[in-house]
This record gives structure tokens, C-alpha cells and sequence, in this order.
């Protein structure tokens, strides 16, 4: 079975809910033994993924771009090892990658969790949009290149944080980069979390027949992260989030999750057994999300982001962009 077409797509009653912890979800479960990569992880729900992962007994690789900052918020932390990664840089990614699979072991859970938005338009040296740059195809590169490690692991999760913002667009295959189109920070993002969508799906479905599986998820809205320092004040205000001000509206405060009730879904994604022998659906809540083909609705996710042929489509494009073969075999 796979989840094209959101075959699988709906919720297996987990128990848990929009408020549970990550002490809630990896309550009894030993990671003693695994080894998992979080991108992302010295700061907001990466850095509380890593947190949980490592008192569960997990070793932890913590990929950062600014070392500094990572060691100063990875202190006091047991079983983390830093290594650098930019995942703007191509060449960056495969020396991580690298340098990990040198190693010999075996990964046993990769969290592609780094992500940016609210951004203006910028490319990178390639000519591509910065949110899909960073927020999908880096990943896309990442989990190729360590594919022998994860499938070396008999037993792999590959976790994609992604985002209701996913609503915000389709992928648009003509005009992925904005070359021709207006750029708008929302449509951007939102293509880049279609993406994710599209390629958590694919990557299952190719990947399931050598013990490797793989979920996106949204964390919900979280307070206290970085993700909305370069967001300007008008956006906001436009969507109705703050005040003339500037401040938070109070019910937009009260929605907000907390940052371990933010890294739960992760973190249930990447360890509970309901999802041993199920994969490539979008998870939100802590459960597996809800079909919704309102666009007007904020939640569950969209048909277009389980859609067989833009996810295969996807890879090729992929593939085509990043000058690399991700081939499963």
C-alpha cells in the first residue's frame, strides 16, 4: 500500500492530541542503540527533538551552519556530536554526508527539520529561490547522499518537518524559481512545503521494500522560534496575526503551541510503532492528518500535496536540479 492519492491518509486514533509533549509521546520508548541526524537542531523544535532523542538514549548528529551558536545551545546535552552543514551549500551537504558515511554506521533516523521563511526573494549561486532551495531540495540532497547509511540501518525513518503553509501552493513545475512570476514570501514557502509533501510520499513508496520509511508533518504554530525574524510587519498584520502595534493578537497568542507540544509530531513520527508498518502520509497533531480540500481551512492537508503524478514528476525534477541521481536500490 502507499499513500498516493491519500489512500492512506487519515487518522489512526494515536492517543495523543494538539497538546501532548515530547515527554508525552516518547514516554517508554529506548533509543538506546540508534543513531539519528536532526537539521536544524540547536535551536526551536530541532533543538527539542535533539533533546528528547538523546535522553532516550539516542546518539544525536547535530548538522549546524553557525558552530558557535550550536555548541553554546547544545551544552549540558549527553550523546550529541556537532558537524558543520549549510544546506545552502551543495558541496557543504556532500561532505557532511561524507564524512558521516565514512564512518561506517548506520542511520537510523534523519530529521530534515532546518527550514526558513517570511524571506524575500533571494536565490543562490544556481539561480534557485532560497525556500526551496533551503527548505526542500538541500533535504532532497541530504537524504540521497546518505541513503547507504539509512539503508544500512534496517530500520529507518526519514521525518520531514513540513507545514500547513503547504495551502499557501501547489508546485509550480513551469516556474519553480519565480524567473517569470512575481515573487510573493507565502507562495514560495508554500511550494517549498508541497515539496516536502510530494517527496515524503515518493520516498516512501520507494524506499518501504528496504525497511526505510518516511512521514512530513506540521508542527503546528509555535511560539517562541526563529522562523519569523525576517517576516515583515505587514504580512502579519494582513493575515490578521497582530495588532496596529505590532503585538500578537490575544486568540493568536492562546493558539500558539509551546515548543516541546511543537516537536511532538516529529518526534512521534520518527518512534512510535503505529507507524512500523505505515508510511508516506503527512502527520499533524500528533496523528496521522485529515484529508481537506478547503483551501479556505487551515489544517489537514490538501490533495494536491499526495498527487502520484507531481511527486514523481518531483523526483526527476529533482534530480534534473541538483545534477544527482537519487536512485533506490
Amino acid at each position: 500500500m502507499n499513500n498516493y492519492q491519500s489512500a492512506l491518509q487519515k487518522p489512526v486514533n494515536s492517543g495523543f492530541g494538539a497538546r501532548s509533549t515530547t515527554e508525552d509521546v516518547i514516554r517508554g520508548i529506548d533509543l538506546k542503540g540508534k543513531i539519528a541526524i536532526v537539521t536544524g537542531g540547536n535551536s526551536g523544535i530541532g533543538l527539542e527533538t535533539v533533546k528528547t532523542f538523546a535522553k532516550a538514549g539516542a546518539q544525536v548528529i547535530v548538522p549546524a551552519r553557525d558552530i558557535a551558536k550550536a555548541k553554546r545551545n547544545l551544552t549540558g546535552i549527553p550523546n550529541v556530536e556537532l558537524e558543520e552543514l549549510d544546506l545552502a551549500n551543495p558541496d557543504s551537504i556532500d561532505s557532511f554526508a561524507d564524512k558521516f558515511l565514512k564512518s561506517e554506521r548506520p542511520l537510523h533516523l534523519l530529521i530534515n527539520n532546518a527550514g526558513i521563511m517570511w524571506v524575500p526573494l533571494r536565490r543562490d549561486h544556481r539561480g534557485f529561490e532560497s525556500q526551496l532551495a533551503v527548505n526542500y531540495l538541500a533535504h532532497f540532497q541530504l537524504t540521497a547522499k546518505l541513503w547507504p547509511a539509512l539503508k544500512q540501518a534496517n530500520g529507518a525513518r526519514v521525518v520531514n518537518v513540513s507545514s500547513g503553509g503547504h495551502q499557501f501552493s501547489n508546485f509550480n513545475f513551469e516556474d519553480p524559481n519565480f524567473l517569470n512570476r512575481e515573487y510573493e514570501t507565502l507562495l514560495g514557502y508554500g511550494q517549498s512545503k508541497t515539496a516536502v509533501n510530494l517527496f515524503s510520499m515518493e520516498l516512501d513508496n520507494r524506499a518501504k521494500q528496504f525497511n526505510v520509511r518516511s512521514y512530513a508533518l506540521c508542527p503546528g504554530a509555535v511560539g517562541e522560534t526563529e522562523l519569523s525574524r525576517e517576516a515583515p510587519l505587514d504580512l502579519f498584520q494582513k493575515l490578521g496575526y497582530v495588532d496596529s502595534e505590532g503585538k500578537l493578537l490575544p486568540e493568536v497568542t492562546a493558539s500558539l503551541k509551546t515548543i516541546p507540544q511543537g516537536a511532538a509530531t516529529t518526534v512521534w513520527c520518527a518512534t512510535n510503532p503505529l507507524l512500523n508498518d505505515l508510511g508516506g502520509v503527512y502527520c499533524e497533531n500528533v496523528d496521522i492528518a485529515e484529508l481537506s480540500s478547503d483551501v479556505k481551512i487551515i489544517g489537514g492537508i490538501k490533495e494536491y500535496s499526495l498527487d502520484e503524478n507531481n511527486a514523481k514528476k518531483l523526483w526527476k525534477l529533482s534530480e534534473e536540479m541538483m545534477e544527482i541521481s537519487f536512485d533506490i536500490h
